[in-house]
């Protein structure tokens, strides 16, 4: 069925879902807007969009769904325009931010109960329009949380617009969304910030530590790279939630602090003990809250041309790699090479191909 679909944002979210609209219904006409004139720009030139948007006013009147992938205060004032105008009388809007409770609730104070929010639970150490993926849902969870109006046929649409993404939908409610993505990635993207801030301080009074930090610190922070205005975004936008929880943490903290100053050895055990146990029931590999990265450690001999003959197989059998490093861990001849990649299909070709052009050990930890 041919439909006007217009996206306003041309980011990695925006541009990765034209890409997986088009795909999938090819007749669809997606026009597109976005703050930066140069990301409208590219976005056409390289058959992303049909056509750029003049307005939100020009555009949404004629569109039979439309796609906020803006930041949640910009689409809270994109949702107050389209309030105004004349849309279709069965037009889908949804929107794809972090957080659902007050956008929500902002479209249903604005009466647009075709409104569904979404939240597709997919990211990229990349950004920005030239950073569209047409295999960035797959198999990540795309979350639903419709207005208490909605149509459950409008949901059904939505889904099928969006079947390209190979994403596994799921229905909740705004206030379980916020909580659960509040505690599963918003909470430790703040712990991840507040420990990488308070190494900054540290390693100017102890200046090898960043040295040593570039190990397992580096990695277990490395949600600290996240865009700040997003996050900044998302935090204030679930500011209720992410006080509680940021209690909770500081009251497990001062009861560590107590069994430390009382040299209580059971309870801290206890206290590992059951975050082992807990961590090794987490599924192996699946998608959530914060995207998922997959390494590959391969053990190399310390010779020239190594690294370039590794990336060089990667390359031929075109594999997306986010992320490479040598780990110094080892005293003899062999060292470790650590590539890492967005997804685990991709961490299994790569294995399956550089154990077959090489006699390098590949493995997972």
């Amino acid at each position: 069925m041919k439909q006007n679909v217009l996206i306003i944002g041309l980011g990695l979210i925006g541009t990765s879902l034209a890409l997986v609209i088009r795909k999938e219904h090819p007749k669809t006409v997606i026009i597109g807007m976005d703050i930066e004139k140069s990301s409208e720009d590219f976005a056409l030139k390289r058959g992303l969009i049909d056509k750029i948007a003049a307005s939100i006013e020009s555009e949404a009147p004629k569109a039979d769904v439309i796609l906020l992938c803006s930041p949640v205060e910009v689409v809270k004032k994109q949702l107050l325009i389209l309030s105004k105008l004349r849309l279709k009388e069965e037009v889908i809007i949804s929107d794809v931010g972090s957080t659902k409770q007050e956008i929500v609730a902002e479209a249903e104070k604005l009466k647009l109960h075709s409104f569904i929010g979404g939240h597709p639970m997919a990211g990229s150490h990349k950004s920005g329009v030239t950073a569209g993926d047409e295999r960035l849902f797959e198999n990540a969870y795309y979350i639903l949380t419709p207005n208490v109006l909605t149509k459950p046929e409008y949901i059904s649409s939505l889904k099928e617009l969006l079947k390209g993404t190979n994403a596994k939908f799921v229905i909740l409610t705004t206030e379980e969304h916020d909580k659960i993505t509040g505690m599963l990635s918003h909470l430790p993207h703040i712990i991840a910030a507040g420990l990488v801030n308070q190494s900054k301080d540290f390693t100017t009074r102890h200046p090898r530590a960043k040295q040593l930090a570039a190990g397992g610190f580096r990695d277990m922070t490395r949600i600290a790279s996240s865009d700040p205005e997003m996050w900044t975004d998302i935090l204030m936008s679930n500011r209720e939630k992410l006080l509680e929880l940021i209690s909770s943490w500081q009251s497990e903290m001062n009861q560590v602090s107590k069994w430390l100053k009382e040299e209580n050895r059971l309870a801290v055990f206890q206290f590992f003990q059951e975050a082992k146990e807990t961590r090794n029931q987490m599924p192996i590999h699946k998608e959530g809250a914060i995207p998922a990265f997959h390494d590959l450690f391969i053990d190399i001999p310390d010779i020239p041309g190594v690294i370039a003959e590794i990336t060089g197989i990667i390359g031929k059998a075109n594999l997306s790699l986010i992320n490479l490093k040598i780990l110094e861990t080892r005293e003899d001849i062999f060292g470790i090479l650590q590539l890492t990649f967005k997804r685990e299909q991709d961490l299994t070709k790569a294995k399956e191909v550089i154990e077959k052009e090489t006699n390098y050990l590949c493995y997972e930890k």
